[in-house]
């Protein structure tokens, strides 16, 4: 795929390394790609990050015809930059787009196009302890009509933003409220892609959880209300009497690529991985004669949050003393090791960047 370049008349000042918190600031340049039906996808550039220009009646606008994906680059103690399994998100964005009737995208440019803009921000990506460049991949409908169909044009958009720790006083066990009026996600909908509607749509029962004081909301299924799927932007896995339990990915739930590695990971390490439904009854039932050993979740952002609380239908539980669990540990200890280089990836997740 060739890739044009526009150099930026002026280059921003890099932010506090120590203070980035997350998605408060941009790098100098952003991926672009054009789509016009007959025409295919074309023009991929790099140029300097701007505002878009769209016409009020875009698609993306009225019907929300648009998706995004979130992957990072890390900084290695020799100074190198790498990807954590960008395939996997090139794989996955497929899926979104073909649900969405978005014309796809290669995962070989995909991969190509995030490398490329990493390799021109390589300054960006920050070296203190549990930074990151924070990648965001997106598509939006351009198409100027009002008429409900499939947009004609499109545009592939990637924008990076250096991120500081997710946990910035430690890895702390977080209270997850259990969500039993609302659903997330329903069989034959778009539970398991990443478009803005899904999210969108989880804001007000996050709301909810949040002025009764708990940090994640975790959903249930849509059509009976009583198994559990995931945690707000997590997956969520359960590990009882020395088994992992974790939802399904088979329509309703984001297929996550943590989530992934976590699988992958606890099965070469001689755990019994359970993939299907698992009725919140039966977790608050454990939770309560102490089979229920340890809760986290799984995601880009965290990698991995321990849960320390669960509360359904006005019952509380406590999990593992309220203390980061040692499997939760060992995961993020493990995952993010090969992420930052600090560990051999012996399971060939990762992809330098030049």
């Amino acid at each position: 795929m060739e890739i044009k370049f526009e150099q930026a008349k002026t280059l921003k000042e890099k932010p506090d390394q120590k203070k980035l918190g997350f998605g408060s600031y941009y790098t100098d340049y952003m991926f672009i790609m054009d789509y016009d039906k007959g025409e295919g996808w074309h023009d991929a550039r790099i140029v300097p990050y701007q505002p878009i220009v769209l016409d009020p009646s875009a698609l993306v606008f009225h019907y929300a015809q648009e998706c995004f994906e979130g992957l990072k680059a890390y900084r290695c103690p020799d100074g190198s930059v790498q990807l954590f399994r960008p395939d996997k998100n090139a794989e996955r964005m497929q899926s979104t787009h073909k649900r969405l009737c978005i014309p796809e995208i290669p995962v070989e440019d995909f991969v190509e196009a995030v490398k490329a803009l990493v390799s021109v921000e390589k300054d960006w990506v920050p070296s203190e302890p549990e930074t990151s460049l924070y990648i965001r991949p997106f598509t939006i409908a351009t198409e100027p009509v009002l008429g409900v169909k499939a947009s004609d044009k499109y545009q592939f958009i990637i924008i990076c933003s250096p991120s500081g720790a997710y946990y910035e006083e430690g890895m702390n066990p977080v209270k997850i409220y259990v969500e039993d009026e609302f659903v997330r996600a329903t069989p034959g909908g778009t539970g398991y892609i990443k478009c803005g509607g899904n999210y969108a749509a989880s804001i007000i029962a996050s709301e909810k959880a949040h002025t009764m004081g708990y940090s994640q909301v975790l959903w249930l299924d849509g059509v009976e209300r009583k198994y559990v799927e995931e945690v707000g932007s997590m997956n969520i896995m359960f590990k009882i009497s020395g088994e992992i339990y974790t939802a399904a990915t088979v329509g309703t739930v984001l297929p996550g690529i943590t989530r992934m590695s976590c699988i992958e990971l606890l099965k070469e390490w001689g755990y019994k991985v359970n993939e299907g439904k698992l009725a919140i009854a039966d977790v608050m039932e454990a939770g309560r004669n102490g089979r229920l050993e340890e809760v986290f979740g799984t995601g880009t952002a965290a990698v991995i949050s321990p849960v320390g609380g669960l509360m359904y239908e006005g019952e509380t539980i406590e999990i593992n003393g309220f203390k980061t669990g040692e499997l939760t540990q060992k995961l993020y200890d493990t995952l993010t090791g090969i992420q930052f280089g600090t560990l051999p990836d012996t399971m060939g997740w990762t992809v330098k960047v030049d």
